[in-house]
């Protein structure tokens, strides 16, 4: 099986304390499984001192042949 792949990047905000926006990331993720795209991973990109700038998902889904 050959497979594709999508990044969706998500911005944390909030200077000292995250701020996530479930809902922004609730509606993001609905839409791409409406898509057929299936969630394979989910990391934070570490901005120091244990903060983050943005949330990164991968995804894949069966290529067609």
């Amino acid at each position: 099986m050959k497979w594709e792949y999508k990044t969706l990047c998500l911005s944390i905000r909030g200077l000292m304390v995250p701020n996530v926006n479930a809902e922004e990331i609730d509606s993001a993720l609905g839409r791409l499984g409406r898509e057929g795209w299936e969630l394979v991973s989910a990391l934070d990109t570490n901005a120091g001192a244990g903060a983050s700038f943005e949330l990164v998902a991968i995804f894949k889904r069966p290529r067609d042949a």
